[in-house]
C-alpha cells in the first residue's frame, strides 16, 4: 500500500535523469493534458463510481480506466522512452485531483507512476521489458507497484530484511514468500516484490515479476476502515520463476539511506488533501441547502457555521502551503529540502484530518450518514497516517536533527 519511506529511497521527482547511452530514445509518447480542467474533469469521473466500489470493495476498474484514457499512469516515464518528466509540484497537483475523486483510484494510480519515476532516475528494469511496459502503456492500464510489507515483519520503514526470498536456479530465480498491504494486488500487471537471497550478507532488492506468472495467489484480506477499493490484499509467492535479468539486488550492508524520496512521498500525501477538498465541497453544499424550520434560512447565513468554514479552509491552505513549498524547495535544490519535507507529511496529515472532522462535527448526524459522502471522506483520510514516514518516526527524525545541531561541540 505505501510507498517507501523517507529514509528509504532515492529522490525521484524531478531527480537526475540516468546517464545517457544506457537506452535508445523511443519516438515520443503522446502528450499528457495535466491543466487544472482536465485534472478535474478526470476527478470527476473517478467520483462518479467511488461510492459504488467503496461498498463492493471490487477493485476499481472504471476509475483507473479513466486514469488510463486520460495518460495519467504514463506520467513519469523517462524521455529515453518517450515520456515527459514529472516535477514534484505536478505530482502534487495532479494526485490531489484524483484523491478528491477517489482516494483509491488516486493511490493504485500513484504507485504506478512513482515506479516510472524511479526507472527513469535508477534504471533497473531489463529494457527490452519495459520498453513492453510503455508500449503496453498506450493500449491498456498496465499497473506496477513495490510489494514489501510483510505480515510477520510488518512495514520495512521500521527495519527488519524480508522473510520473502529469492534462489538462484539454473535458469533464473525462484522466489518464495508472503508480502502483506500489497495495493493495486488484483489489478496489477508486474508485481515488484522485495526480496532477500540466503547468504550471511544477502542480496536484497526487487525481483520483476510479470502477474501471470504461476505461483502467485491474491489472498483477499484487505477488509478496511478506508480505501477500501485499493486491492491491498495479502500475495503469496510459491516456487515463482523469474529470468535472470529482472533481480538486481545489492549486499545488504552496501544499502544507504537517501532522504530525496521525500518528494514522492509528499506526492502521495497530497491525494488526501483532495480527500478533504472533497469533504469541504460536500460540507459548503450542505451549509447552502440547510435550512432548519426554527431558523428559516440556510444555515450557511450563520456566524457559526461561517466560522466552521474558514477553520475548514484555513486548514486545507495550510495543507496545501506545505506542501507546495517543500516540493518547490526541492525544485529550487534547496539543501533543507529533505530536512523539511520529514515533517511535512505530518503536519498535512493532521491538517486533512483535522478539516474532514471539523466538517463532520458541525454537521451532526447528516456527517456520519452512509448515504452522505462526507462519512466516507472521514474514512478515507484518516489512511494518510498510516504512510510513511509515520508521525512517531518524522517526529524522533527532526527531533534527533535539531538536538544534533544545538549540542555543544565535543572537546
Amino acid at each position: 500500500m505505501i510507498p517507501p519511506s523517507i529514509a528509504e529511497a532515492g529522490s525521484v521527482l524531478g531527480g537526475e535523469a540516468a546517464p545517457a547511452g544506457q537506452a535508445v530514445a523511443a519516438a515520443p509518447l503522446p502528450d499528457v493534458d495535466i491543466s487544472d480542467e482536465a485534472l478535474a474533469r478526470v476527478g470527476a469521473q473517478l467520483a462518479a463510481t467511488a461510492e459504488e466500489y467503496d461498498r463492493s470493495g471490487a477493485f476499481p476498474w472504471k476509475g483507473v480506466q479513466a486514469v488510463h484514457d486520460a495518460g495519467l499512469l504514463r506520467l513519469g516515464i523517462d524521455p529515453r522512452y518517450g515520456g515527459r518528466a514529472l516535477s514534484p509540484t505536478d505530482s502534487i497537483r495532479v494526485f490531489e485531483a484524483l484523491g478528491k475523486g477517489d482516494p483509491s483510484v488516486a493511490l493504485v494510480s500513484a504507485m504506478t507512476v512513482f515506479q516510472h519515476v524511479l526507472q527513469a532516475r535508477d534504471p533497473f528494469w531489463p529494457d527490452e521489458l519495459y520498453r513492453t511496459v510503455v508500449a503496453d502503456s498506450l493500449e491498456r492500464p498496465v499497473l506496477l507497484n513495490a510489494i514489501r510489507a510483510e505480515p510477520e515483519l510488518g512495514a520495512p520503514a521500521r527495519g527488519g530484511l524480508p522473510a520473502t526470498k529469492i534462489r538462484r536456479t539454473a535458469d533464473g530465480w525462484v522466489v518464495n514468500g508472503h508480502k502483506g498491504f500489497a495495493t493495486s494486488s488484483e489489478g496489477l500487471s508486474y508485481h515488484l516484490v522485495w526480496v532477500a537471497t540466503e547468504e550471511d550478507d544477502p542480496l536484497l532488492g526487487h525481483v520483476i515479476i510479470p502477474a501471470d506468472t504461476p505461483g502467485i495467489e491474491i489472498v483477499r484480506t484487505w477488509d478496511h476502515f478506508g480505501l477500501r477499493a485499493s486491492s491491498t490484499h495479502d500475495v503469496i509467492y510459491r516456487d515463482v520463476e523469474v529470468p535472470a535479468a529482472n533481480f538486481r539486488g545489492l549486499p545488504a550492508s552496501a544499502q544507504t539511506p537517501d532522504a530525496g524520496f521525500a518528494a514522492v512521498g509528499i506526492g502521495a500525501t497530497a491525494l488526501y488533501i483532495g480527500v478533504a477538498r472533497a469533504a469541504q465541497e460536500f460540507f459548503l453544499r450542505f451549509a447552502n441547502e440547510r435550512v432548519p424550520t426554527a431558523l428559516g434560512r440556510p444555515i450557511a447565513t450563520t456566524e457559526r457555521i461561517q466560522t466552521v468554514a474558514g477553520e475548514i479552509e484555513a486548514q486545507l491552505v495550510a495543507a496545501e502551503e506545505i506542501a507546495f513549498g517543500v516540493a518547490r524547495r526541492f525544485e529550487q535544490g534547496a539543501p533543507e529540502a529533505a530536512e523539511r519535507s520529514v515533517l511535512a507529511k505530518p503536519l498535512i496529515a493532521r491538517a486533512a484530518i483535522t478539516a474532514v472532522q471539523t466538517a463532520v462535527a458541525a454537521i451532526g448526524n447528516p456527517g456520519l450518514t452512509r448515504r452522505n459522502p462526507l462519512e466516507r471522506h472521514l474514512r478515507d483520510v484518516h489512511c494518510v497516517r498510516v504512510h510513511p514516514p509515520q508521525e512517531d518516526t518524522a517526529l524522533l527524525i527532526a527531533g534527533r536533527r535539531v538536538l544534533a545541531a544545538a549540542a555543544p561541540a565535543a572537546g
